[in-house]
């Protein structure tokens, strides 16, 4: 289940589990040698004053991971098709391997949905394509709320049915990122069959009331289990939950995000929620390999975790610095804050360089 790196002395190395120690040299990029940063992201741009989160590195135990080489990655990926779908938090990802890899070519885009939500661009030199494919449930959705969250209906989930916008495009691609995440703790009704089969956190509804574990359980279900079937076998990296790090409230009841240094191991506290979702997804994970069954195959499925490493990283989010010099009129404006999308650069970055490595030693 864990990806192992091995040593030249015959030990293993798990790329997840270490801590975060201080890095002077700083990220790779800045918001001004990188165009793909999104303005919820560019927490620098922003007005964030602090400088220290940039300064740190992910270091195994036992190990080192290093840095992301965005010419060697180019040169391995010539003719190639990478997709990332998900939900905002792959679009944050995307953004980060842009960013390294532009450093050595500019990516054109060639495509764009209405929204801005899917999109792909084109390395020239390298034929090289990365999509961004919008998918947040992985099962069919149909979703009523703005940017900033606010819903203006019911969520309507088909937990039984892949949202095509993605499987439609699998025979096409060579490597895969693919997530889901906290999505599936918003209000939504639940329909399997064609039919209601219940609702979480549903008011004034005449239905089941059923926990959000439910319906993540069987959407990674069904999108495993088209992964392992399916005859076209691109390698699959599938990234585990991000976790959020709202204290004193939640996004819509005033939490914040203000730390500026990673907690050490140890420190996180308890965060049932996220662990219980964590483990759905290792569970689901495991048993996608375990029962692929006689005409299916894992072989080129690779779990992708970064709960732990980024659990530790409380000071790497955008929090009020989402919008643009939030505090301009005084510290007492009331800002929301998003604890659970990354700055740019930020400790996501270090999700390429365990990619990059996870790709050398296959």
């Amino acid at each position: 289940m864990t990806k192992c790196l091995q040593l030249e002395d015959g030990e293993s190395c798990n790329l997840f589990y270490g801590e975060w120690v201080p890095h002077s040299s700083g990220p790779a990029y800045t918001n001004a040698s990188c165009r793909f940063i999104e303005s919820p992201q560019n927490c620098m741009t922003n007005g964030r004053p602090d400088t220290d989160y940039l300064y740190w590195r992910w270091k195994p135990y036992g190990c080192d991971t290093p840095s992301f080489d965005g010419k060697k990655f180019l040169d391995g990926m010539r003719g190639k098709h990478w997709a990332l779908i998900g939900d905002s938090i792959l679009r944050n990802h995307v953004q980060s391997l842009l960013c390294l890899v532009s450093k050595v070519e500019d990516a054109t885009e060639v495509y764009h949905d209405s929204t801005f939500k899917s999109r792909r661009w084109h390395f020239p030199s390298y034929n090289f394509t990365v999509s961004l494919i919008w998918a947040p449930f992985l099962v069919k959705a149909k979703i009523f709320e703005d940017d900033d969250g606010v819903s203006t209906a019911d969520l309507q989930l088909h937990l039984d049915t892949l949202e095509t916008n993605w499987t439609s495009q699998w025979e096409s691609f060579d490597y895969v990122v693919i997530s889901t995440g906290q999505w599936f703790f918003k209000t939504a009704v639940y329909w399997e069959n064609g039919a209601e089969i219940g609702c979480h956190s549903c008011q004034n509804k005449n239905l089941k009331e059923m926990a959000p574990e439910y319906s993540f359980r069987k959407a990674l279900s069904a999108a495993f289990r088209f992964i392992i079937s399916s005859p076209h076998k691109p390698v699959v990296f599938y990234r585990t939950w991000t976790p959020s790090h709202f204290e004193n409230g939640e996004w819509f009841s005033g939490g914040t995000c203000n730390r500026t240094s990673p907690f050490k191991p140890g420190e996180a506290g308890d965060r049932e929620s996220d662990n219980k979702m964590w483990r759905i997804e290792r569970e689901e994970f495991d048993k996608a390999v375990a029962d692929k069954g006689p005409s299916g195959s894992a072989d080129r499925l690779r779990l992708l975790d970064t709960f732990e490493l980024s659990l530790l990283r409380p000071d790497g989010h955008s929090g009020p610095y989402r919008t643009y010099h939030p505090y301009e009129k005084g510290m007492t404006t009331k800002v929301q804050n998003d604890c659970l999308h990354w700055c740019l650069p930020g400790p996501i970055d270090a999700w390429n360089d365990i990619i990059m490595q996870m790709l050398a030693k296959d």
